[in-house]
């Protein structure tokens, strides 16, 4: 198994689509649906065109793993889309770990300062994943104006970078 990380675009939307929809709505029961995320469909004008990016894990040429960043201000961004297949999870591949490493780098090239991100309560091993990441929780209502929510989300994360 040879792990491969790569910036998706528009001709990845099927299986990001695929990969996504299955652990949100079979895995943890989310009631989201693909309309309610119609970046999936336009992943280069919403997160590239914008000055934020998009990365897939791959391993044999299958998408096990995504995570985005959405840049909604100068100096921040918004982590979106932090996926990772359930057989493919834990710290033997530690395909969550790499792929935030890679976001934090990007940030730190483009100088954004700030990380911001909104997940559900039942994600709780999310919730822990943040939080060994040193991401400090949040109350809503400190999200900076521009944060781009989601409907779904409802415990909120804040990282300082630089």
């Amino acid at each position: 198994m040879k792990l491969q990380i790569q910036s998706l675009d528009n001709s990845h939307s099927e299986q990001a689509i695929d990969l996504i929809l299955t652990i949100q709505q079979k895995e943890f029961n989310v009631p989201i649906t693909i309309e309610d995320q119609p970046d999936l469909m336009q992943i280069e004008s919403f997160y590239h065109e914008a000055g934020g990016n998009f990365w897939g894990a791959f391993i044999d040429g299958e998408l096990v793993g995504s995570i985005a960043l959405v840049k909604f201000d100068e100096k921040a961004g918004a982590i979106r889309k932090m996926f990772v297949k359930k057989e493919f999870r834990g710290k033997e591949l530690n395909i969550a770990q790499i792929l935030l490493e890679i976001l934090i780098s990007f940030c730190r090239e483009k100088e954004i300062d700030d990380l911001y991100l909104g997940t559900v309560s039942v994600l709780k091993a999310a919730q822990r994943f943040y939080e060994r990441n040193n991401f400090i929780k949040i109350k809503k209502e400190n999200l900076p104006t521009r944060f781009p929510l989601m409907s779904a989300d409802d415990i909120f994360y804040h990282l300082h970078i630089n």
